[in-house]
């Protein structure tokens, strides 16, 4: 706090806005969501989550009218994270009955694993980072503005498919810790297969509706972040990808190294792809680096436990995934030639995308989706 505070104080542009944002970094030592996580204790954090959400989206709805409502806007954002963090405290009451003894808790042991963790963190945030702050030095904050839009729809879809990670990371760790072994593959093989059913037609999705969706949802005058949807849609597959091997796997197995190396070589990735890239091409080279750096981390990862799992398990039938959404790709863009641009055209295009992408997949059958809907059809057989 004090090296942000005298970072902030010593310039002046953007000074109101830095300050706006402290109540992140005060939010970020009030956050003990970890703490239900390790318990498989969902329920508290979903429903803080949502109701954060839904409080900040009011707040800016009622408050945030006009451009020189920026500082309130951040404000809103960082408070509402803050005082979420807070509203995770009461529930300790349920978990913790009596005050820890500090003597029995043998912080240094944790303190060198939790260092060997934070350096993977730090190279995330790096190369997550870094390309909207060397777009802003290199290019311009309109630059770094239209990245950051583009970006921030990317990921918000995309953590519909990276949540597993987080829900499943406990489970996982737990058969791992009792010795069940078998236990860890199967669960990655199937949350494997579940996440690449989600991330292709996510892709691909996001790649069909970019235009309209910009249009509609940012306007006009941001029309530029259209095609940098269009390209960033590519990184939803290796994101999920590495979701799966590295956060439902390499962390719970206990396996740091190849989880760190990797999202290094991501971070170097991006810094040296970046400085060529950017100058050429602007916000759409910082996406280009985006996408190679995180198909490193994800390559990387696949290379770490080609000796552990069969790669052909994981990936057996990601053809069939991948077909499915190029033709609901097809038909989506399709429709749009055949239809005037609208809210509504847009809404139905999102809603027919997800059925053909379901009729193909059900053509093509894969084993993932048949092991669930199997018993219901064999029942409908059955009465029929």
């Amino acid at each position: 706090m004090i090296a942000y505070l005298v970072f902030t104080f010593s310039i002046d542009k953007y000074r109101i806005f830095y300050l706006a944002q402290v109540c992140t970094l005060v939010g970020a030592a009030f956050d003990i969501s970890w703490f239900f996580q390790g318990l498989e204790n969902f329920r508290v954090t979903v429903i803080r989550n949502v109701l954060v959400k839904i409080s900040s989206l009011i707040l800016i709805f009622l408050l945030v009218h006009k451009v020189n409502d920026t500082a309130l806007y951040i404000l809103i954002m960082s408070g509402s994270q803050l005082l979420g963090n807070l509203t995770f405290w009461p529930s300790l009451s349920e978990n913790l009955t009596h005050f820890p003894e500090f003597s029995s808790i043998h912080i240094w042991h944790h303190m060198k694993l939790a260092f060997f963790l934070l350096i993977p963190q730090l190279a995330i945030q790096i190369y997550v980072q870094l390309n909207k702050t060397m777009l802003g030095l290199l290019q311009g904050v309109t630059a770094a503005g239209f990245y950051e839009n583009s970006d921030k729809i990317v990921k918000m879809l995309l953590a519909l498919v990276t949540a597993t990670g987080t829900v499943l990371l406990p489970h996982v760790a737990h058969y791992f810790t009792s010795g069940n072994y078998e236990a860890v593959k199967r669960s990655l093989v199937s949350s494997m297969h579940v996440i690449l059913v989600i991330a292709f037609p996510l892709a691909f999705g996001i790649a069909a509706v970019s235009t309209p969706f910009t249009y509609y949802f940012f306007s006009i005058k941001f029309m530029p972040v259209a095609p940098l949807m269009t390209v960033e849609a590519i990184v939803v597959i290796p994101i999920s990808i590495a979701s799966a091997i590295g956060v439902q796997y390499l962390l719970p197995t206990d396996q740091v190294k190849p989880y760190t190396v990797s999202v290094i070589l991501g971070a170097l990735v991006n810094i040296i792809v970046n400085v060529p890239l950017i100058p050429w091409f602007g916000t759409m080279g910082a996406m280009i680096g985006t996408i190679l750096s995180e198909s490193v981390v994800t390559i990387y990862q696949i290379y770490a436990i080609k000796n552990q799992l069969s790669l052909g398990e994981l990936f057996s039938e990601s053809w069939k995934y991948c077909l499915s959404a190029l033709i609901m790709f097809v038909f989506i863009k399709g429709w749009q030639f055949s239809c005037k641009t609208s809210m509504t055209a847009l809404i139905v295009e999102v809603l027919l995308g997800m059925i053909v992408y379901f009729i193909v997949l059900l053509l093509f059958r894969p084993r993932i989706l048949f092991s669930y809907i199997a018993p219901y059809l064999d029942h409908l057989r059955h009465r029929t």
